[in-house]
């Protein structure tokens, strides 16, 4: 199915992105443990820390994304992010790089992420139609995930040849050619229109939509407590790997990637298990399946016999996810007002890497007085339940039966 040439640049951008991203998978942690010999408290603050701030500093960037054109805010978060991220390489040249430095670059990433993704899912709904949302978000779930399966194998190599900032340049780069992908798209792009002055509430309208919405509510609260508890084990993950078991970089990198192709397998069956069997039970069945596979991570050995324990157990979360997080997106972009979107997903981003890094920082503190496979155990039992946050709504509204926000002008008959 062709969505047009807009969405042509739209989607190459998210693809070379992606890839930097993955290829650069974990690399904070990695330059943590690998160069400044960091433990598992000291890895989870940097996980946690630098991405709570910047949700809270992005906070009051969703009403300001909601009412200015998308494009211009999503090329100036990537060049942001790729200034950000070539202050390590430089730091790491002249030997001056340390913790601190660390934290401030996850800061201002972690923000201009939010940034971009509000305003991204505000763009992709004016630029694609309403049908066909399902299948854009699945074509952006299999680029994440081929980019997954390339990504962390290929990092890992240039980090073990090159050295440990060698990813976060390419990195860096992406999001130079992400931006000249977005200008690719063209002008054209009109300006939301606002007919009242800004308000207060305008910081709030995200989040109640989310939380007055019966379909959107589980949903959001499903996936903030699924997010964070699988999230908070990486860190610890890592320092259980790289450090008490010993893995390479590259051994690292490929228990991730090859369970990945899971996901490919996933994102390209949502849409027709969705046209099946209908987008709620499939978010549904999907919610709880993805639950049931983390505990078995807490059961990783030295060797091959490790290796594949961590394959397995992701193999089967990753593919749950596939199917889930491309229904999910749909679901969400339909059921919120366009004239709320942007500070919808702001408000999503925010409260989600906010309730991640909180947890991501307890489970440091966990490992640290228990030790990292006993925090990795906990976090699995504790996945177990949260599918009971998936309460069927008794009734599904439409977009339309949704009052528009008092700041965007009337919708036209």
């Amino acid at each position: 199915m062709k969505l047009g040439r807009q969405f042509g640049w739209l989607w190459g951008a998210y693809a070379v992105s992606t890839f930097g991203t993955w290829l650069a998978f974990d690399a904070f942690a990695m330059i943590a443990v690998l160069v400044l010999h960091a433990g598992s408290a000291e890895v989870s603050l940097l996980a946690s820390a630098g991405v709570a701030v910047g949700a809270v500093a992005a906070v009051p960037l969703g009403p300001w994304v909601e009412f200015r054109r998308k494009r211009p805010v999503m090329i100036t978060a990537d060049l942001v992010r790729c200034a950000a991220l070539l202050t390590l390489p430089v730091a790491y040249a002249l030997g001056v790089l340390g913790f601190g430095q660390l934290l401030a670059v996850s800061v201002i990433v972690g923000a201009a992420d939010i940034t971009f993704t509000a305003a991204s899912g505000a763009h992709l709904k004016t630029l694609v139609p309403p049908a066909d949302l399902l299948t854009a978000t699945s074509r952006f779930e299999s680029t994440s995930w081929i980019a997954t399966v390339l990504g962390p194998p290929l990092g890992g190599a240039a980090i073990g040849l090159v050295g440990p900032v060698t990813t976060v340049i390419a990195d860096a780069v992406s999001y130079v050619l992400s931006a000249l992908g977005i200008r690719a798209i063209g002008t054209g792009e009109p300006r939301p229109e606002r007919t009242a002055a800004p308000r207060a509430g305008d910081l709030l309208d995200g989040w109640r939509h989310l939380l007055t919405s019966p379909a959107l509510r589980p949903l959001f609260f499903n996936s903030l407590a699924n997010n964070a508890l699988i999230m908070a084990v990486l860190p610890v993950l890592s320092v259980l790997m790289l450090g008490h078991l010993g893995f390479a970089p590259w051994q690292y990198g490929l228990a991730f990637a090859v369970p990945s192709l899971g996901g490919l397998l996933g994102s390209r069956l949502a849409r027709p298990l969705a046209t099946r069997y209908g987008r709620r039970r499939v978010l549904l069945t999907t919610g709880v399946l993805r639950a049931l596979w983390s505990v078995g991570l807490a059961f990783v050995g030295p060797g091959v016999p490790g290796l594949l324990v961590v394959m397995v157990t992701e193999a089967g979360l990753i593919t749950c996810n596939g199917v889930f997080s491309p229904v999910l997106a749909a679901e969400r972009l339909d059921l919120t007002p366009s004239d709320r979107v942007a500070r919808t997903l702001a408000a999503w981003s925010v409260t989600g890497k906010a309730t991640t890094a909180a947890v991501t920082a307890l489970w440091g503190l966990l490992a640290a007085l228990t030790s990292p496979r006993t925090a990795i155990a906990t976090a699995g039992i504790l996945l177990l339940a949260t599918p009971l946050l998936l309460r069927r709504p008794t009734e599904r509204p439409s977009p339309a039966s949704v009052p528009p926000s008092p700041a965007a002008p009337p919708q036209s008959r």
